[in-house]
């Protein structure tokens, strides 16, 4: 059996277009979710698709990065496909089908490129971030918690448990603030 898994990474993103992809390459059974990629922890679809499959059945997906974004995840996904005696095919790299030798090898370079993308991604962001910052530009996210308020309350004698009730935040915070003020 043909098992289709389709995965878009915020809400407001559509689906039809992998479901329609899968639903054309002859899946009978489409998994769905909306979470974000990064890893394959969280993903509840994910885990539901993998347990299901059959020895003989095939996870088809319409592009690689809809399945995984690491080389790690990718390998650790298709151990547990192996292990179900079943096999794994991309529709749009169509030489990535787990069934051949060859397509083995083809899916082991395009994670590995795939990942080196995401790399590189993250490293212009990264980039990008600080020359903002040079230029005054890029502030990072607004404080949330007062430090005067976590200030007054640690001088009035409450620990950093009773100031992170108080606040409404984590101890974690509470110390994390704490460690920043100025030594006298």
């Amino acid at each position: 059996m043909l098992v289709g898994y389709a995965r878009v990474s915020s809400a407001g993103q559509s689906l039809d277009v992998q479901i329609e992809a899968l639903t054309a390459a002859g899946c009978e059974k489409i998994y769905s979710e909306k979470r974000s990629g990064r890893t394959a922890v969280d993903r509840v679809e994910l885990a539901r698709t993998l347990d299901q499959l059959r020895s003989g059945d095939q996870l088809v997906v319409t592009r690689l990065d809809r399945l995984a974004r690491s080389v790690g995840d990718l390998h650790r996904i298709l151990e547990q496909v192996a292990s179900s005696s079943a096999a794994f095919q991309c529709l749009q790299q169509g030489g990535v089908d787990t069934a051949t030798s060859t397509g083995k090898l083809m899916l082991a370079i395009l994670g590995a490129v795939a990942e080196f993308e995401n790399d590189i991604r993250r490293e212009r962001q990264r980039d990008g971030i600080e020359k903002a910052k040079e230029r005054g530009v890029y502030r990072g996210r607004p404080a949330t918690i007062d430090y005067k308020r976590v200030e007054a309350l640690s001088t009035a004698g409450n620990g950093p448990a009773a100031i992170a009730r108080s606040l409404g935040i984590s101890r974690a915070s509470v110390y994390r603030l704490m460690a920043r003020r100025p030594r006298s």
